[in-house]
């Protein structure tokens, strides 16, 4: 079962998955954000082009070579938004001592992939 977690647009003051008080807002320059938006886009239209091949009885391995395509767009995303996090929140939780709440937290992330 996969678990969707909303946030809401003032952020949040629980981390879902750990239950860690964390601090809201998201440190991120405007071309860390520029790359994630613009690499979202890119796998939008992988996903697009997948359904679009599904609809037309594409040939299944042509759709899952899109798939991985898709899969692996959206993995490269989650790279450099895990890089971005432990360069600005997990580094400034650490100096701030909460150490073992942003470790927690990573290592929860972690376990998913």
């Amino acid at each position: 079962m996969v678990s969707v977690y909303y946030i809401p647009i003032g952020g949040i003051k629980v981390n879902p998955l750990t239950g860690v008080n964390m601090p809201k807002g998201v440190p991120r320059n405007q071309s860390i954000q520029h790359t994630i938006l613009q690499r979202m886009k890119i796998a939008r239209g992988h996903l697009n082009h997948v359904i679009d091949m599904v609809q037309h009885g594409h040939y299944c391995i042509d759709i899952i070579s899109q798939s991985m395509a898709t899969q692996a767009a959206l993995k490269k995303i989650d790279d450099i938004i895990l890089k971005n996090h432990m360069e600005t929140c997990v580094a400034a939780e650490i100096k701030k001592g909460n150490t073992r709440n942003v470790i927690a937290e990573v290592m929860k992330v972690m376990e998913k992939k």
